[in-house]
């Protein structure tokens, strides 16, 4: 395994700290990220232009990389400046069209590379706990395509997405693997009930109910009971993403950690000069160090694994981020003090969201289950 970048990434990965540093500053992006839009359209059109979309996908997709590391590359950046655009969820609804989509279907993937097209799986439901067999939702044939029925929640930025990729079941009980189907459906169907609301860590997501939303029959994305097996490779693709996200926050809130132990003072000594502390930062810095490996090793392994190593690789990095993500929130703020959790320390926002991410797309115990589960 080559550890090292291509040079493309580290030019893309130096324009996109640019860009965050220079235009994501942690006051601006708090007013977006707990705004009533809970996130830019006009960044999120700058990010696109800058190729941190197209970045996400193949040149035969229209894009310009799509490999692990160009995707790591993208989201650690992005963790860096916790930049809450919705760029996951292009990555989720993107790489499904490519492994299950028509061409009339992928056609729709340049809109979403250049950030005209805003996109939102609408997978989770009330309950489901994580898992990608449990789906409630329903869709049954009907004269001129389907009929939706059902509930998805905490889907990310679900009340302004222009496209939502749903999972319903056609067939099977509600926990079987068999009998999954996904559908694309616009945004402003008619029968689609939304509320949304803020997140705790920035950008925003929706309850949404679905009441006799009429779809066509090309609505339909890939075989008919055959999703789950689409969802599953999907969602390798948000675990490697988000995992690279929080090594960017981490490696950040790292940062602002060791310039206050080497800055705030107690008996007319730097704090960081107790031992003690020295040694808690010691262990942090491993940790940070075992979180970058753990990337590297889903990056390689998303495209170069298959089946249950694919698997593995990819629930260590989400397990791997909840532990060290959870360690590094509760340390930093520890080490900073009373201070560490006030609105105007960014440090309070990095904690939170590396947090947050340890729920999406599964939490610790539940990707630790599933590694000890994958034989």
């Amino acid at each position: 395994m080559n550890f090292v970048h291509t040079e493309d990434r580290r030019m893309l990965a130096d324009t996109l700290n640019r860009f965050v540093s220079e235009q994501y500053g942690i006051e601006h992006r708090n007013q977006i990220a707990y705004g009533e839009e809970g996130h830019s359209p006009a960044l999120y059109a700058q990010f696109a232009e800058l190729g941190a979309i197209g970045a996400l996908f193949p040149e035969s997709a229209g894009g310009f990389g799509g490999a692990g590391f160009d995707i790591s590359v993208v989201f650690e950046s992005l963790g860096r400046g916790l930049v809450a655009e919705p760029l996951l969820g292009a990555l989720v609804v993107g790489q499904a069209l490519i492994a299950a989509g028509t061409e009339s279907q992928k056609a729709k993937l340049e809109a979403i590379i250049s950030g005209e097209l805003m996109a939102a799986l609408a997978h989770d439901e009330p309950g489901s706990h994580y898992e990608t067999s449990n789906v409630g939702a329903t869709a049954t044939k009907t004269a001129t395509g389907w009929m939706l029925q059902g509930a998805k929640a905490v889907v990310a930025f679900g009340e302004k997405a222009d496209v939502l990729l749903v999972s319903a079941r056609t067939s099977g009980g509600q926990f079987d693997t068999a009998g999954i189907s996904l559908f694309l459906v616009d945004g402003s169907a008619a029968g689609i009930s939304k509320r949304g609301y803020s997140c705790f860590d920035g950008g925003r997501a929706a309850e949404l109910s679905f009441s006799n939303v009429q779809l066509p029959g090309d609505a339909l994305l890939g075989a008919e009971g055959q999703g789950h097996a689409v969802l599953e490779h999907i969602q390798g693709y948000a675990l490697l993403a988000l995992a690279a996200e929080a090594l960017g926050a981490m490696d950040v809130a790292k940062q602002y950690t060791l310039e206050y132990l080497q800055t705030r003072k107690q008996f007319g000594v730097a704090i960081g000069s107790f031992q003690a502390l020295q040694h808690r930062m010691a262990d942090l810095l491993l940790e940070v160090e075992q979180m970058r490996s753990a990337v590297t090793n889903a990056a390689d392994a998303i495209d170069n694994a298959e089946g249950a190593a694919r698997a593995k690789a990819l629930s260590a990095a989400k397990y791997t981020a909840g532990y060290v993500g959870t360690l590094v929130a509760e340390e930093s703020i520890q080490m900073h003090g009373g201070i560490g959790m006030t609105w105007e320390l960014p440090l309070a926002h990095y904690a939170k969201r590396l947090v947050l991410i340890d729920h999406q797309f599964g939490d610790e115990d539940h990707h630790l289950e599933k590694f000890i589960n994958t034989p």
